[in-house]
């Protein structure tokens, strides 16, 4: 934890060129809310925009992988940590725990506090420089990170946050408490988005729904959300999320390619009408 520790903090004039602040949560794990997070990334990147991901999974740091960027060396500036890019021309930018651990498979052990020192550093000591907008990979439910991360972007605006679910009832339960938790914190919902929703056959693209359909966008109708759009099951997706390749960029006719670009789209929308 050498590099963590020898970081010093700075302050919030870091966001002060970020336009939009998106918060990406589930009410539990395994649905899939880091995929959707770094698909969206490249969704709004291929739309012509400048996105920043911060990671503050800390337990769980795996967008890295996701973007193929290895473990590189995080770097000082005068205004923070250089966020680390995943393309030449800087159109997307990334800070994770990931890259500040000396051994790749090490345990994040941490208590509270720890845990929100850091998140503290991750949200003022980035030095983002301009970005239309910034996603915030947030962990599992709603705990001390999340409070955490609020806390500190106090001083500068959350536009509102996005709830990935998938559709068995066993999940939309979950991201129903996690609809309480936004509304108690007073932040805006920008959208439900119902992930791994149907299964779409390599062979023919037809869709067969595995895990039952539509639990995500019965949810929205009920607690009057947004609901931005389902996403399927594709081991197109799966492939290139496992091998760190662009998805967007490799599979532009594919059914899955048309959810993600339409998703992305109304969140544009929503945000610029906010």
């Amino acid at each position: 934890m050498t590099q963590i520790q020898n970081m010093e903090q700075n302050n919030d004039g870091n966001l002060s060129q970020v336009r939009h602040v998106v918060l990406v949560l589930s009410g539990k794990g395994g649905v899939g809310k880091s995929t959707i997070t770094t698909e969206l990334a490249l969704a709004l990147r291929h739309a012509g925009k400048k996105v920043g991901i911060l990671d503050v999974d800390l337990c769980g740091p795996s967008i890295p992988r996701m973007l193929n960027v290895g473990r590189p060396d995080v770097h000082q500036c005068d205004s923070g940590w250089v966020p680390v890019y995943t393309d030449a021309q800087k159109t997307l930018a990334l800070m994770s725990i990931g890259f500040l651990l000396e051994d790749p498979d090490e345990a994040v052990v941490w208590r509270g506090p720890k845990k929100n020192a850091m998140i503290a550093q991750f949200v003022s000591d980035v030095a983002w420089g301009e970005l239309d907008v910034l996603l915030v990979d947030t962990p599992p439910g709603t705990s001390d990170e999340h409070l955490a991360v609020l806390e500190n972007l106090k001083k500068h605006r959350v536009d509102g946050a996005v709830l990935v679910t998938t559709p068995q009832a066993v999940s939309t339960g979950d991201v129903r408490r996690e609809i309480t938790f936004c509304k108690k914190t007073g932040v805006r919902i920008l959208g439900i988005i119902e992930n791994m929703s149907g299964f779409v056959c390599p062979h023919c693209s037809e869709c067969s729904n595995i895990f039952s359909k539509g639990g995500g966008e019965e949810l929205a109708k009920l607690t009057g959300s947004p609901f931005l759009g389902s996403v399927p099951l594709d081991p197109l997706l799966s492939t290139s999320i496992e091998e760190g390749k662009d998805f967007i960029q490799s599979f532009p006719d594919s059914a899955t390619f048309s959810a993600i670009s339409s998703i992305s789209q109304t969140l544009l929308n929503s945000l610029q009408t906010a």
